[in-house]
């Protein structure tokens, strides 16, 4: 009798999952992550706190936002980086949302587990979700409003909307003066969503509420020794350019010289060729100039005594928003003048924040720049309040682009199921399983909202469905702050509709993908020296 070996196909390290195991481990790993962010969901979500190793080993972070923390954490399971890279779109395209786009991700994969289990067919699933998300993406939709034609409704819902996404956040506390802060950075932009003309300086020392929006752009630099500290009529020339002697730059280069003497024409040579490029510099009229690299001794002299303001070592993005917003270019070669676009501003002067000068330039050509300067005690506090102002702006800006809102606090998410559970009630076969599936998966955002604030959440929710079974145009949503329901209406709990979209068409789109997975390969590692000892 012969006995056969399995063939193997795969090199002799690399290892395969199959079937029914390959999906677990999919179903596994998307679910774990939804569990790792579901207890920040809500206005009372928890915060986490991440330490980072290797080189910055001892940092610490406290956030609740879901695409940090989901940035932070290493995964390794497949199906987990998907729901890890589904989070980062979601805080690209719309600044907010991102726990909510996990946690609704994960919950459908619950649900298509326990169906799987039952023998129903992947596609069968698929299928019924796409119905599904086509139902609900129509209930959203049809329930949205607009009130973009009239200003100060539209400055209203702007300002319910910066209220609700600011009540999950560090700023809960101080989300009014922070919601006029972010309302007021985003109109003055005039609907252009130009988010890079608001920048944001973040200053140790004082409290949240001494943060303030300045109408000009800020620069964190001083100006060199000598020089003017206050310029009118500013004609500014921006570059990138090398402001030390130039040295000779080829490695390993000797020059012998047989006397102090040639030592000493070397160095005035040198001089002599930074005094020629300065001297264009100076050709081209400007009375600022701002480098991007360092600008040694001097140089700096040579500009003091032209009596023009020399700033060096403005950060990238710092120098590109200051070319944006005066509206000059970054150049580094100075031979043609003539082509060179300088940027202009009113005044630029030394103002004080806390203990650190910096520079403010007013009236620059961008009427709509301006900057939002953070205050807080620590670090980690001014950061954490960056990142909620930055998910407002992000939010807001959005809203302006697309100015349809809804309701929140659960209120969208039970809509959608109702719609869906009824559509479901109408649809024949297995694909109705499916539909009913994807309705309890957005039930159970109003559900962990109410939990992660210790509320009974089976009572508020069942409450809130019957709401909205009974009435299809309802409004009422959970009020966190009572633990009752409430109407969204009343109490201004407002949200972006592209949020919300974004939300169910990435969830949907992401679970559906882990969902189709029957095979996992791992590939065989890479040999970094390869055995040379056979032939």
């Amino acid at each position: 009798m012969v006995s056969l070996n399995p063939v193997r196909i795969l090199k002799n390290e690399a290892e395969e999952d199959k079937a029914e195991l390959a999906r677990m481990s999919s179903f596994i790993g998307a679910i774990a992550i939804g569990e790792l962010v579901k207890s920040t969901l809500g206005p009372k979500g928890m915060d986490k706190i991440l330490i980072s190793s290797g080189r910055s080993y001892g940092q610490v972070e406290v956030t609740n936002d879901g695409a940090t923390i989901l940035k932070s954490v290493g995964v390794d399971n497949p199906a987990a980086k998907i729901l890890v890279d589904m989070s980062k779109v979601q805080d690209d395209e719309v600044g907010d949302g991102t726990t909510s786009v996990t946690v609704l991700a994960s919950e459908l994969l619950k649900e298509a587990e326990k169906l799987v289990e039952q023998k129903i067919h992947p596609q069968v699933i698929i299928a019924g979700w796409r119905k599904a998300v086509d139902v609900a993406r129509k209930a959203l939709r049809d329930f949205s409003m607009d009130n973009s034609a009239d200003s100060e409704r539209f400055r209203e819902d702007l300002m319910n909307i910066a209220r609700t996404t600011l009540s999950s956040k560090i700023l809960s506390q101080h989300k009014e003066y922070f919601s006029k802060l972010a309302v007021d950075a985003i109109l003055r932009l005039k609907g252009s969503g130009e988010l890079s003309a608001i920048q944001i300086i973040k200053k140790k020392g004082g409290t949240l509420e001494e943060s303030f929006l300045d109408e000009g752009f800020l620069l964190d630099k001083k100006v060199g020794v000598h020089q003017p500290k206050r310029i009118e009529n500013a004609k500014i020339l921006i570059a990138n350019t090398p402001m030390d002697t130039d040295k000779i730059k080829v490695f390993g280069s000797h020059i012998k010289v047989d006397s102090m003497a040639k030592i000493a024409e070397l160095e005035s040579a040198e001089k002599e060729k930074m005094k020629d490029k300065v001297g264009k510099i100076l050709k081209h009229n400007c009375n600022v100039f701002i480098n991007r690299q360092l600008i040694y001794n001097y140089p700096e002299q040579l500009f003091a005594d032209a009596g023009v303001a020399a700033i060096e070592h403005a950060d990238f993005d710092g120098i590109e928003r200051l070319a944006l917003v005066t509206g000059g270019e970054i150049v580094s070669t100075f031979d043609n003048p003539e082509l060179v676009k300088l940027g202009t501003c009113d005044v630029i002067e030394e103002i004080m924040i806390g203990e650190d000068l910096l520079l403010r330039f007013s009236g620059v050509a961008l009427g709509e720049a301006c900057t939002i300067v953070i205050r807080g005690a620590t670090q980690q506090i001014i950061d954490e309040a960056d990142r909620s102002l930055h998910d407002a702006l992000c939010v807001l800006a959005a809203t302006v682009k697309e100015s349809r809102i809804v309701y929140g606090g659960g209120c969208s998410e039970m809509l959608m199921a109702v719609a869906v559970q009824e559509a479901a009630a109408k649809t024949p076969g297995k694909e109705a399983v499916a539909m009913e599936a994807f309705a309890r998966a957005l039930q159970q955002l109003p559900t962990i909202i109410a939990d992660n604030a210790g509320y009974d959440s089976a009572e508020l929710v069942s409450e809130l469905r019957a709401a909205h079974a009974n009435d299809s145009k309802s409004t009422k949503g959970l009020n966190m702050d009572k633990g009752e329901v409430g109407d969204m209406k009343t109490l201004g709990i407002t949200e972006s509709f592209v949020v919300k979209r974004q939300v169910l068409l990435s969830a949907s789109e992401a679970a559906e993908m882990i969902l189709r997975v029957d095979n996992i390969i791992k590939a065989a590692p890479r040999r970094r020296v390869e055995d040379r000892g056979h032939c």
